[in-house]
């Protein structure tokens, strides 16, 4: 099954199109492939410093004790899941 396309157009000035149309000539790329693997590499590193977590010894120490105590009660989330339970369990009118 063939992958959907998205379009996405730019704008920019005659100096900056110029250098990156010069950039992907020179690696070989068409200018849609440079931009594109330009884009999706910024857009991996952007993402990997929010989507990464570094704690220092102790933080991790505690991080492990709060997750090997975590079967305490929680009436808040019991009765959020119940009030959730409850509105998926109501007859939609279709």
């Amino acid at each position: 099954m063939p992958t959907a396309l998205e379009r996405i157009d730019l704008r920019t000035s005659v100096e900056t199109k110029a250098l990156i149309a010069r950039a992907a000539a020179t690696t070989g790329m068409s200018v849609s492939a440079f931009l594109l693997s330009a884009a999706r590499e910024r857009a991996h590193a952007v993402l990997s410093q929010t989507d990464s977590l570094t704690l220092t010894p102790r933080d991790w120490e505690a991080f492990v004790a709060a997750l090997d105590h975590q079967d305490r009660p929680r009436p808040k989330l019991t009765a959020a899941m119940e009030r959730y339970r409850a509105w998926k369990s109501e007859p939609t009118d279709a």
